[in-house]
């Protein structure tokens, strides 16, 4: 077996919550320690000019053009990036020997139909800054870890599979289980030991339950789910969203966080519904989408993982768990961390990237062939 790497993941998902940060030990194959796990919240006026980020990108046709306010969202992004790290480093000394650096960026634009997925954040110049904060001659930095995916016919998402497969394995015999990420978009991977990772988008997860909260109200998101809890799902209305043709698709398959804006905003009717009951109706869409992937899946999952964000929420926790029939518990409950596991996931993914080893798949992005990916900014020659 290899020397484990120390390598540290920088994560900023579509919800827009802010940077998580995590450090792990990994040899790419197997997980030899965990490290310590930070988040590092976003000021409002970040989080806005990245939502206005979005807006920008939405008709980009070439990843690397930046219009409207991207150039500048890109470089607050790339500084917040580092300011994240800074003070990770500094409340955890010990790591400034890191071998790496998995750096995911911030996604502005999904469209693997047209092959394009945009990721803001300047790896060269993140990876100068970083040798400023650590030890002997820097860590290496990977970056862009989903384009070459996309660019090769994959979905580009989700990415983190291979990692929920190294998890699996520290749970004891293997048996069929369903890892779920609850961002601004919710992600399953199947896992079951015998084969690659199963994985898909399934829907919307935070986004559109954020969305609706921010233009109702002055709260960012549903703190632990108490706004669904106090309303009433209307079941028609969830019915007939779940009618979108992607619930009905087999994995893979992935989405842009703003992807069924659209179709909630003609099929739903939110407007006429007061905010806890359009919280909670969204609340339940959600469930309900992860539900809709169970037909596809080789056998029946006999537990539900839950991680990222969405987690919290314990009402959504309640209706995955009715919907779905399985038992549902935190990435917590299992000794896996809620919070830093999709950073923890980059950083693995780094590791794997410096080897040459496959970060997608056929099952899991649709991509032809195992795949490695990733920009590698080497450390500076010694």
């Amino acid at each position: 077996m290899d020397r484990p790497l120390m390598a540290i993941g920088l994560m900023s998902g579509t919800s827009l919550d802010g940077i998580d940060v995590a450090l792990i030990e990994t040899d790419g194959e197997t997980i030899a320690s965990f490290g310590p796990g930070r988040t590092y919240v976003y000021a409002p006026e970040t989080r806005e000019l990245l939502f206005r980020a979005m807006a920008d990108a939405r008709d980009m046709t070439d990843r690397d053009a930046r219009p409207g306010i991207l150039a500048r969202a890109e470089r607050l992004s790339t500084e917040r990036h580092g300011q994240a790290l800074a003070a990770f480093l500094k409340e955890f000394p010990a790591y400034r020997e890191v071998d790496v650096i998995g750096y995911h960026g911030q996604t502005v634009l999904h469209r693997p139909e047209n092959r394009l997925t945009v990721q803001l954040g300047n790896g060269p110049a993140l990876a100068r800054e970083v040798r400023g904060m650590t030890r002997g001659r820097g860590p290496a930095l990977v970056y862009n870890m989903r384009a070459a995916d996309v660019a090769a016919g994959g979905q580009g998402a989700p990415l983190v599979p291979v990692y929920h497969r190294a998890l699996a394995r520290g749970l004891g015999p293997p048996k069929p289980l369903l890892v779920l990420n609850l961002g601004g978009v919710a992600n399953v991977t199947y896992v079951d030991g015998r084969r690659d990772p199963i994985a898909c988008d399934t829907g919307p997860a935070n986004a559109l339950i954020d969305d609706f909260l921010k233009a109702r109200t002055d709260l960012p998101f549903d703190d632990e789910g108490l706004i669904a809890a106090h309303g009433t799902v209307a079941e028609a209305v969830v019915d007939r969203l779940m009618t979108h043709p992607f619930f009905h698709r087999p994995p893979p398959k992935s989405l842009d966080r703003n992807e069924f804006r659209a179709w909630v905003n003609e099929h739903a009717g939110l407007d006429g519904m007061n905010t806890a009951d359009g919280v909670a109706t969204l609340t339940a869409l959600s469930a309900a989408s992860v539900g809709a992937v169970l037909p596809f899946l080789p056998d029946r999952p006999t537990r539900l993982i839950v991680a990222g964000g969405g987690a919290h929420n314990t009402t959504l926790l309640r209706m995955l768990g009715a919907r779905t029939g399985i038992e549902t518990v935190s990435a917590d409950a299992v000794g896996w961390s809620t919070d830093a596991l999709e950073a923890q996931a980059f950083a693995f993914l780094a590791v794997r990237a410096l080897k040459g080893l496959a970060l997608s798949f056929p099952t899991t992005t649709g991509v032809p062939e195992p795949m490695t990916g990733g920009v590698i900014v080497p450390p500076p020659a010694a």
